[in-house]
């Protein structure tokens, strides 16, 4: 916990094109599981993105505070594994679920934890420094042992060629950052802005056919669905490719508690309606895919893997203006509640009412103007 015995909640990247001009550092993309560390007393938690608990699960971690030495902080980063030198989701897989790993697994699975911003250092928070100055600090901290490291940053370079080394490097794309921006705990902000080299999606299972040849007795396909604009689930298509053998037999274990008669979305198409076996829609997966189908389809799915760190969002209200240029949506997940402001392709996530009406009046709209969305 911080100084003032609050859980910090990670700040998190918008989506969008790569960031011109000066005033921007770049970051790689690692495709692991966010967490937030707590260094305190020689001792070392460590939390997902929505609160899980999941020290026990990676206690490499235990070697922050050996590098601290002595020193309490909070820090944020990314747990990756990987495989040939390369970030590995899906070997990461293999962790993810298991909650005191053995030995054997350790040794086969070894994970890396890449800090890359720090949030309180001896009780003292750091989070309204501009992000340039954290860094220093970080840098300051020496944190590179047999699995802590500090990853590289790229103040003021070129974020094309940032993007074009994350590719030959396998990593999962870019995250530019404002220099001069304050670290935004629990909220989705356009100062750090994520530009991706493949595309995923967050879906939730709702159902799956059984498998035929070498797959009998397992899982054939995934069906998928994900929420439209107004948090009603939509068929988005199903996925039987990125199994292993092992991810077949858990997810079965899984879903086969959910079962349920009926479909728990109209318009699956009957070739896959036909057999399949409906699941409640609890369990958060990940797909890369390609793009969307005119039909909002997902386009050669591929299974990345179950998301524990994710849980479904649900949007209870949406006001917008009688053009639809500008849309405020009340957004409630993992227990908390925000807002969220669209306006075409730019999303600001995270805010508080007030900070709403401050974004809305520097755009020239008020509030008030906004109504409810039909």
């Amino acid at each position: 916990m911080s100084s003032d015995g609050q859980l910090v909640r990670p700040m998190l990247a918008a989506l969008g094109p790569m960031p011109a001009g000066p005033g921007w550092a770049f970051e790689y993309k690692y495709d692991g599981v966010r967490a937030i560390t707590y260094a305190a007393d020689g001792e070392v938690r460590a939390l997902t993105r929505n609160d899980n608990d999941v020290t026990g699960t990676y206690p490499e971690l235990a070697e922050v505070a050996t590098l601290l030495r002595g020193r309490t902080a909070i820090l944020d980063g990314e747990i990756v594994a990987l495989e040939d030198g390369r970030p590995s989701f899906a070997l990461l897989q293999n962790r993810m679920h298991v909650a005191a790993p053995p030995v054997s697994l350790l040794r086969s699975v070894p994970i890396r934890y890449y800090v890359f911003d720090l949030l309180e250092l001896d009780g003292e928070s750091l989070m309204e420094l501009p992000y340039r100055r954290r860094r220093e600090v970080l840098a300051d901290l020496r944190l590179d042992g047999a699995v802590v490291r500090t990853p590289a940053n790229f103040p003021e370079a070129d974020g094309a060629r940032v993007l074009d080394a994350a590719r030959l490097a396998g990593f999962e794309g870019v995250v530019a950052k404002r220099q001069d921006g304050v670290y935004r705990p629990g909220r989705r902000s356009a100062e750090w802005t994520k530009v991706p080299l493949i595309r995923t999606q967050e879906v939730l299972i709702i159902g799956y056919e059984p498998g035929e040849g070498r797959r009998a007795g397992t899982i054939g396909s995934l069906l998928l669905a994900v929420p439209d604009q107004d948090q009603r689930l939509r068929y988005a298509g199903q996925v039987g490719t990125g199994f292993t053998d092992a991810v077949l037999h858990q997810l079965l274990t899984r879903l086969e508690p959910t079962r349920r008669a009926t479909a728990p979305v109209a318009g699956v198409p009957r070739e896959h309606a036909r057999h399949a076996r409906w699941v409640q829609p609890s369990l958060v997966g990940e797909v890369a895919f390609r793009n969307w189908t005119v039909d909002g389809r997902l386009r050669h799915a591929s299974w990345r893997g179950l998301r524990p760190d994710r849980e479904r969002e649900e949007i209870t209200g949406t006001v917008m203006t009688p053009d639809a240029a500008w849309r405020v949506e009340a957004v409630r997940r993992d227990g908390r509640q925000w807002y969220r402001i669209v306006h075409g392709a730019t999303v600001v996530d995270g805010l508080a009412l007030d900070d709403v009406r401050l974004v809305l009046a520097e755009a020239g709209v008020d509030l008030a103007d906004l109504t409810e969305a039909a």
